[in-house]
């Protein structure tokens, strides 16, 4: 591989805005990409598949490279540097790379194979935390979270169906297959823009990896029931319930961040998903009148988002201990006040991203001891772990209210 004087200089500024600035990685990328129109597809792939590389190991190529972090720009250079190094790819005679030991570079390497947070590169405090939740088994998820992230699709069943989806990306040379126990599910077999194809102009598709898709299936939403959606973003599986209902019925889409519930009316429109109607939470009245009135209610709560270390690694270096511990606060406050919109026999999915039982199993078991959790009984639960599915960590439970 040649490397491009551009391409890479347009990565180290984007490093330095994740790591010195704390912006989002994809927030930081998607800038980034459109600085120069004559990128083509190749081009983008480098800029993005790189700096998302040098984020994911960032702890591991810093110990490598010797410099600590604020990291200026020669720093910078040598986080690329061991990148290049260690994927076998020749430097360039620029000034930045002078002197570059290479054989340093690999025996450094090689000497943090046995220390768990150099060579999965996670930071100590968080390290600690898996380790005590999950015990060995927190070494197979960390080794299956820096493994890059499939590109899934989901099948919008209210425009077309799978067999058309695939044969319509083929036209444009993007090459699909399917995803065994997840019926609108295709998986890319290379990674490609999909969002400048015909089919997502017309809203045949979103992109949403094979453990979200897991949600909506497993609430099994039915045409014409109402069903809330109570932590809704930007709506994935709001519309993923809308289809899986056939725009019969009521899907309300709730959230306390009005820009997400526009992103997520847009989206609806170019799906074609008109049973969606999407209420602010500004005040608690939101909840208190919607109480008992739901067949069916989805949170999908806020959490660590450690299940979803493939496509955000830049989460681990963001996260901190005090936001985990108010984000556990939350989560419980969600279950209590959000289940009242259950009615009597209908059904609540508590869902997240994280592979933590004290977001997951824990919370659903102290819930249950609480007086409005003494209504419900947990009838299954999915646990989905990274190193055994190969997608993202999800946890759900689904709960039966009495009647």
């Amino acid at each position: 591989m040649r490397l491009h004087r551009n391409l890479v200089f347009a990565t180290v500024d984007s490093l330095h805005l994740i790591f010195n600035k704390e912006k989002q990685a994809d927030k930081v990328l998607r800038n980034t990409l459109k600085r120069d129109k004559r990128w083509g597809s190749r081009d983008r792939s480098f800029i993005a598949e790189t700096t998302y590389d040098i984020v994911r190991w960032k702890r591991l190529y810093a110990e490598i490279a010797e410099v600590k972090e604020p990291f200026d720009r020669e720093n910078l250079f040598r986080l690329f540097t061991v990148w290049a190094t260690l994927n076998g790819i020749k430097l360039p005679d620029w000034p930045q790379f002078e002197g570059t030991p290479t054989r340093r570079i690999k025996g450094r390497f090689d000497s943090y194979k046995d220390i768990r947070k150099i060579r999965e590169s996670i930071p100590d405090w968080l390290d600690e935390v898996g380790l005590a939740e999950l015990g060995v088994q927190w070494e197979k998820e960390l080794a299956a979270l820096n493994q890059l992230a499939d590109v899934v699709l989901r099948v919008n069943t209210l425009a077309t169906d799978k067999d058309s989806l695939q044969r319509s990306l083929q036209e444009e040379e993007i090459d699909t297959e399917a995803i065994k126990g997840l019926p609108h599910a295709l998986r890319l077999k290379e990674r490609q823009n999909v969002f400048v194809t015909e089919a997502f102009k017309k809203g045949w598709f979103e992109v949403q990896d094979a453990s979200s898709q897991r949600v909506a299936q497993f609430l099994d939403p039915a045409p014409g029931m109402r069903v809330i959606d109570a932590c809704a973003g930007a709506g994935g599986k709001s519309l993923h319930i809308a289809a899986l209902m056939e725009n019969k019925g009521q899907v309300i889409a709730l959230d306390i961040y009005d820009h997400k519930l526009k992103e997520l009316k847009r989206r609806a429109k170019r799906n074609g998903a008109h049973n969606i109607e999407t209420r602010i939470i500004d005040s608690t009245k939101v909840i208190k009148k919607l109480k008992e009135s739901a067949d069916k209610v989805l949170i999908d709560a806020p959490c660590s988002g450690l299940g979803v270390l493939k496509r955000n690694p830049d989460t681990k270096w963001k996260l901190q201990p005090e936001f985990l511990d108010a984000i556990r606060k939350t989560q419980a406050e969600l279950l209590t006040s959000y289940a009242t919109m259950v009615k009597k026999g209908g059904q609540l999915v508590y869902a997240t991203c994280s592979i933590l039982p004290s977001e997951n199993q824990k919370q659903v078991a102290a819930f249950l001891q609480k007086e409005e959790g003494a209504k419900f009984t947990v009838t299954k639960e999915d646990i989905i772990l990274p190193s055994v599915s190969g997608f993202d960590g999800f946890y759900m439970a689904l709960l039966q209210k009495e009647d």
